[in-house]
Formats: structure tokens, C-alpha cells, sequence
């Protein structure tokens, strides 16, 4: 196996990716709010 820094930077961008998908997840939903709210 290559050493842990990999690894560890892997891990990183993982919960990068999952940060970036629940802010645009919520983003999402307070657009949706906005616009429904709007009406």
C-alpha cells in the first residue's frame, strides 16, 4: 500500500464532496421555499 497521505487526502475531498452536496441540497430547498413563498 502507498502511504496514509493518500489516504488521508481521499478522506478529505469525500467529505468535501459531501459538504458541497448538503449546501446544495439546502440551497436548493430554501430557493424552492422562497419561490413557493413568493406565489
Amino acid at each position: 500500500m502507498m502511504g496514509g497521505g493518500m489516504n488521508g487526502m481521499m478522506w478529505a475531498m469525500d467529505i468535501l464532496g459531501l459538504l458541497l452536496l448538503a449546501a446544495l441540497v439546502l440551497g436548493i430547498a430554501a430557493l424552492g421555499k422562497y419561490l413557493f413563498a413568493r406565489k
